[in-house]
């Protein structure tokens, strides 16, 4: 089965496979992470993993952001052309898009790609691993590393003022634990405070 390569064999189980959805996987050893797969549908249902042999991370993606991502696939003709450079640069890690929608299957592999369009899904898949990165270190902070929460506070809001934070919906429980714990230092719970009332504020509006 060829979810199994993008180590996301547990999407059909957590989401149902109605509908078409675009998958992403990366490998680069050396960097961080060295490996991970996503995979989005229509819904803005996400996957989320670093190891073929983990359970994903499962979340929503804000609708406007789950529609930029398909009408970035959209215009690349949903990864039926190589996308590929051809060009002589250094290696950039192991890229591939893929594209599935009931029978209709399409995947384009590269390492670096002069198309505008690529870059700007390649830098959605970016924010996503990103934000998840950051979400996870907070989490594990909580649990486990208490003066850890304020610097993992830092980077989500750091994310945020840059326009990159994604998937934010499922941040909201850990924020609010985090504000209202008092073994938390005051600057972290503050943060935590301001970043779970300014996501709630955009959702209201949106």
């Amino acid at each position: 089965m060829r979810l199994a390569a993008f180590g996301i064999l547990a999407t059909g189980l957590a989401f149902g496979q109605s509908g078409p959805r675009v998958l992403y996987s990366k490998s680069f050893p050396g960097s961080a992470p060295p490996y991970v797969a996503i995979t989005v549908e229509q819904s803005g249902a996400t996957t989320y993993t670093e190891s073929k042999d983990d359970d994903p991370e499962t979340f929503a993606l804000e609708s406007d952001v789950a529609t930029s991502i398909f009408d970035v696939a959209a215009k690349l003709d949903h990864f039926k052309r190589p996308l590929e450079s051809g060009l002589k640069v250094a290696n950039m890690g192991a890229k591939t898009f893929r594209w599935e929608d009931g029978a209709e299957n399409h995947e384009a592999k590269f390492n670096y790609s002069l198309d505008e369009n690529a870059r700007a899904l390649q830098d959605w898949f970016e924010k996503i691993t990103e934000s998840e990165r950051a979400y996870l270190t907070l989490d594990r902070a909580v649990k486990h590393d208490r003066l850890g929460v304020h610097q993992a506070m830092l980077q989500l809001v750091s994310l945020w003022e840059q326009k990159r934070l994604v998937g934010t919906l499922q941040m909201l429980p850990l924020l609010d634990r985090v504000a209202k714990n008092e073994a938390f230092i005051n600057m972290a719970r503050e943060r935590a405070t301001w970043l779970a009332g300014t996501i709630r504020a955009r959702t209201k509006s949106e």
